[in-house]
């Protein structure tokens, strides 16, 4: 699900009860497996060869496994790396990185099999106001990572560089997951 995109109530639902913390970030495919806190859940890294037709490239995907059961769904595909981190027991955050050139940010639900709410630069640009949108829209990389889930509220990061900023630009945003808004500040460099 795209950001700006009205959630659906099931999501909601299952995203309202997330506990108010963040378990550390691994990096996927290293990792291989990441453990939920209550140790219901797995995640793992399968790897894909790609046939000699297809394009060439280590394909990879991120599956979650129910211990108990044995029951696995995939969650994405990914081609470089993933970082994951457990938000309590039922969610999963996730920060994609596309290419060498932009990222984006993930929130999928284990306990309800709906799409994820991805967070990304094309649906950034639609909510933030005007004045930001050039340092989405006119640098050639821009990054989104997540960071945490508090309650209603994804925080993550937006940073990047390119024609528009030279120097690079860092924000420290916050996404509403009921409203669907976002808000961004600038994150001053220290000196």
């Amino acid at each position: 699900m795209r950001l700006g995109v009205v959630l659906g109530a099931p999501v909601i639902v299952a995203l309202l009860g997330i506990q108010t913390f963040a378990g550390p970030f691994v990096v996927f495919p290293k990792a291989g497996q990441l453990v939920s806190p209550d140790g219901r859940f797995v995640v793992r890294n399968v790897e894909r060869e790609a046939k000699a037709t297809e394009f060439a490239g280590n394909f990879r995907s991120l599956w979650l496994t129910e211990i108990h059961t044995g029951r696995t769904r995939k969650l994405c595909d990914y081609v470089g790396i993933a970082a994951v981190a457990w938000s309590g027991n039922d969610s999963l955050i996730v920060t994609q990185y596309l290419t060498q050139e932009t990222s984006r940010a993930l929130i999928f639900s284990v306990t309800v099999a709906e799409e994820p709410i991805v967070v990304d630069v094309p649906g950034l640009i639609r909510l933030v106001p005007a004045e930001l949108r050039p340092a989405l829209k006119e640098n050639d990389h821009v990054f989104v990572e997540a960071s945490r889930l508090e309650g209603e509220s994804l925080f993550f990061r937006v940073w990047g560089y390119g024609k528009h900023d030279a120097d690079g630009f860092r924000w420290r945003c916050e996404y509403n997951l009921n409203s669907g808004t976002v808000s961004c500040s600038e994150e001053h460099a220290r000196r």
